[in-house]
């Protein structure tokens, strides 16, 4: 029940179905002044969310920094948290999005002595298919890599960043008592990581990826020109602003 709950919060508060919202709403209204009003609110939503700059001002605060390979440790394992790949049916292949560089840094630490093992944790995201396991295309993967089998802990039922900690605290348990770890996910989703993690009981240190703001600009265009892609972004952060306040709120972060 909470994963459709989420999905359907994730539509909800995307800023596309604000600003549709608002334009159906002032198409409808028979107020001339409402409809003036709204279609100003709507021009104004989407600028705010299609401007770089406010994306990497609030970016910049809210993801947790990386952290240089000088800075960390050694470690028995390197978990992984899923949301990078699908299995495109038609042509019988990974498709990977930009998330991707959690695993691909891993592997990277992993070559460098840094981290023994890696612990992948991703079951399906999706409602409708629930037989697709991301951990199972993420296993192939790696293996297809050169990383030996057993250096490869496999977690593929969980749903969500909650489901993550839990079954990875379960399958350490029993695979590896006492492993001294390092989580590896996206440094805008680190956040609310560690707090999973850390509520089920686990002790770790961390590494960001794929971070994705940036040094402070004052360009024109970057200042005033609005951008498909800042758009993109301030609707995932969104979706992690409010996944972190709802996991608090839950008792799960």
């Amino acid at each position: 029940m909470f994963f459709i709950f989420s999905k359907l919060l994730s539509f909800a508060i995307a800023p596309l179905t604000w600003i549709f919202a608002l334009l159906v709403w002032a198409v409808f209204t028979k107020q001339a002044l409402k409809r003036r009003k709204l279609l100003i609110s709507s021009l104004f939503v989407l600028y705010v969310f299609s401007n770089s700059f406010l994306l990497n001002l609030v970016m910049r605060n809210w993801e947790i920094a990386p952290k240089k390979h000088n800075e960390l440790s050694r470690y028995d394992a390197g978990i992984v948290l899923g949301g990078m790949l699908w299995y495109d049916k038609e042509f019988d292949r990974m498709q990977f999005t930009r998330s991707t560089d959690r695993v691909m840094q891993a592997v990277d630490l992993y070559k460098r002595g840094i981290i023994k093992k890696i612990v992948f944790t991703g079951g399906s995201g999706s409602i409708l298919h629930q037989d697709m396991k991301e951990g199972k295309y993420a296993e192939q993967f790696l293996l297809n890599l050169g990383i030996p089998a057993a250096d490869v802990l496999i977690e593929s039922e969980s749903n969500n960043t909650r489901e993550n900690a839990v079954f990875t605290q379960k399958l350490l348990a029993q695979k590896m008592p006492a492993a001294k770890c390092l989580l590896i996910t996206s440094a805008f989703h680190m956040r609310r990581s560690i707090g999973c993690f850390t509520k089920v009981g686990m002790q770790f240190d961390y590494y960001s990826t794929d971070r994705y703001s940036g040094p402070y600009k004052l360009e024109f265009d970057y200042l005033l020109i609005p951008s498909s892609q800042a758009f993109e972004e301030w609707k995932m952060l969104i979706h992690e602003l409010v996944g972190y306040v709802v996991y608090k709120i839950s008792g799960y972060a």
